[in-house]
């Protein structure tokens, strides 16, 4: 089963429990943002997947060590656990989501629906030669559903959205030389009015649930 969970941002002076839960690196990261909505969506992102996977393989969630070692081999990559389930994490506007996936790999995505000033080119950006988009609307149903591809597979945006085709039941077509040659799943989730959001995994697709995790971070913060 691939669990989402969605929250609100929560400013760091409201919630120095959930600070206390970071390590190092992400309280740098944290102080970093200049704008305070910057730093709220961090926060929650940040101290929910520590409370999540906490609980998932029984640690104290100030414990948990990431290993973010790049294909550069700096500690500025993607995340992982070591021995823990696969995890992705997103935020996008008034939301914060966090997904996990026991049996491997996953990639999250959320995007608020808004007017583009350039929709034309951001279709041809994202759209394949088989593909169409009508609206903003259509254009980030198809973004949450790549970006949570390309997420999941590792390659993030160095792999263009063109590259990928995708059909009612997931992927019909990915071109290129990094191709992923393992069978992949995408689904569309539903966080709130006006955002659209997709999860993405490989092998074969899961249950997927969808839950709030503001008690969560509410139980941590003081």
């Amino acid at each position: 089963m691939a669990v989402v969970w969605w929250a609100a941002p929560v400013a760091p002076a409201d919630a120095p429990g959930l600070v206390a839960v970071l390590d190092g690196h992400e309280r740098e990261r944290l102080t970093r943002f200049r704008k305070p909505a910057d730093q709220a969506r961090y926060l929650a992102a940040h101290a929910l997947v520590r409370l999540v996977l906490a609980d998932a393989v029984g640690a104290p969630p100030a414990a948990l060590v990431f290993d973010r070692t790049c294909r550069c081999g700096a500690q500025h990559g993607k995340p992982v656990l070591p021995g823990g389930p696969g995890f992705s994490l997103t935020h996008a506007g008034d939301l914060v989501g966090v997904a996990v996936h026991p049996a491997g790999a996953v990639g999250l995505d959320v995007e608020r629906v808004r007017e583009l000033a350039d929709l034309d080119g951001m279709l041809a950006h994202v759209c394949s030669a088989r593909e169409t988009a009508a609206d903003a609307d259509a254009f980030f149903t198809l973004w949450t559903r790549k970006e949570a591809l390309l997420k999941a597979v590792g390659t993030g945006l160095s792999t263009p959205m063109s590259a990928i085709t995708l059909g009612p039941d997931g992927v019909l077509d990915w071109t290129g030389d990094d191709a992923p040659r393992d069978p992949l799943w995408v689904a569309e989730l539903h966080p709130a009015p006006g955002y659209r959001a997709a999860v993405a995994g490989s092998g074969d697709r899961p249950e997927i649930t969808e839950e709030r995790g503001d008690g969560l971070l509410a139980a941590q913060a003081l």
